[in-house]
């Protein structure tokens, strides 16, 4: 669907309509400059608010007067109000506090942790496979195969069920955009996608109520608080998040971490010799393109930001994206330093970016996606002697709220 600037001249709307075209998915960075120079907000054809500026979005995200309240009536109105199960991301307290307490209890730092052996021979077997090639799409070679075998490892999903897995999760990832924004084939691919999913995770998760497996899955349906235990919506809503955040998020920031490094030899020359600046390259990599670009959030009761007042109910949509570039946060911000996040005595800590949220709402799953993105880095600086990119236009899905490379042809020689 093109929405691009059709006869309208004015930049600011232009920029709107753009940000939700597949035609423009290259690069919308020059069209969150053209927002943020304009002003703190900007209305959109679909009733939300886009905050461009990080302060703004910081406040929003960290904030408890917003949440997610109505969400799924203002945005996805063509969906079922009992679509989805119970999803605690699109919950609020207290019911939110409650359920990502039970979660946090099977997926620990120690949990995360141990995956490191699984997830360097997994890392080694892809590098193997892309030297022995020469040539091939780092996405659908590294980039998808990495966080999908974890993720479904974690959550008890045999091996041979591993690709319908991956064409959910790309369709429920498509759905979180708005659906105004959407085609029919996304809706109808979403319609399709859901009851499948859901249908499929049902019949695991009565499997390991019944035997509980060594599974996160397994440690899921066995965690309990105060005499309390996940319901089966719960555990649904959880594999719907687990799916979609640690799978298809993963995917992204593997896929464009890699596209900045190849466009930008030097740093990682910089980063071959300096291995100590691997955490803070992988988040300057997360700052620099964030996998998700947006989130929606709506006021719970009238409150000010950034000098506007919102009433009740009003909605905001969270340009994380335009945010982790703002100069008045990020010096430089256009600029890839993968040394942005060293601590260094005497100089004032970088400013956190926002790719993995603030609040409440922070993301559960960060430690993990950490882990998979340095793990799968050292690997190919270990290894890959030669990282050159085979395309000056690499192809975009055509996700609004996600941004990832449909493809990314590379060539690797040891």
């Amino acid at each position: 669907m093109s929405t691009g600037s059709g006869s309208d001249t004015n930049p600011v709307r232009q920029a709107v309509a753009q940000l939700a075209d597949p035609e423009f998915r290259a690069d919308p960075y020059s069209r969150y400059r053209v927002l943020r120079e304009a002003g703190p907000f900007h209305s959109t054809s679909y009733g939300m608010n886009l905050a461009t500026r990080y302060a703004d979005c910081a406040a929003v995200l960290s904030s408890p007067n917003w949440g997610h309240d109505n969400q799924a009536a203002r945005l996805h109105p063509t969906r079922a109000a009992d679509e989805f199960p119970a999803v605690f991301l699109w919950m609020e307290p207290p019911d939110h506090t409650r359920l990502r307490g039970l979660v946090s209890k099977a997926f620990t730092p120690r949990r995360v942790a141990a995956l490191r052996p699984r997830i360097q021979a997994l890392a080694a077997a892809l590098v193997d496979d892309m030297l022995a090639a020469g040539t091939s799409d780092l996405i659908s070679a590294m980039a998808y195969p990495l966080p999908l075998t974890i993720i479904c490892e974690i959550l008890g999903v045999p091996a041979e069920d591993h690709p319908v897995i991956q064409r959910w999760s790309h369709m429920l990832a498509r759905a979180l955009d708005p659906d105004a924004t959407l085609p029919a084939a996304a809706l109808a691919d979403r319609n399709t996608a859901i009851p499948e999913f859901l249908g499929y995770f049902l019949n695991l998760v009565r499997r390991e109520r019944l035997d509980p497996g060594p599974s996160i899955l397994g440690a899921l349906v066995q965690v309990e608080e105060k005499g309390e235990k996940l319901t089966e919506s719960e555990l649904l809503g959880t594999c719907i998040l687990l799916v979609v955040a640690g799978h298809e998020t993963t995917v992204n920031q593997i896929g464009n971490g890699m596209l900045a490094l190849l466009r930008h030899p030097d740093q990682v020359a910089d980063l071959r010799i300096r291995r100590d600046l691997m955490p803070s390259a992988v988040n300057e990599l997360l700052r620099y393109d964030a996998p998700v670009q947006m989130v929606n959030r709506f006021a719970k009761e009238r409150v000010t930001v950034g000098g506007r007042v919102f009433e009740a109910g009003e909605g905001v949509t969270v340009l994380i994206a335009s945010a982790n570039r703002d100069g008045s946060a990020f010096p430089e911000p256009d600029r890839l330093d993968l040394t942005r996040y060293q601590n260094t005595p005497g100089t004032a800590p970088a400013n956190r970016h926002l790719s993995f949220s603030l609040g409440h709402h922070y993301c559960l799953g960060t430690p993990l996606a950490l882990l998979e993105m340095e793990v799968l880095l050292g690997e190919v600086l270990d290894r890959v002697t030669v990282l050159d990119l085979c395309t000056d236009t690499p192809s975009y899905k055509p996700d609004q709220l996600v941004r990832g490379l449909a493809e990314l042809p590379v060539s690797f020689r040891a």
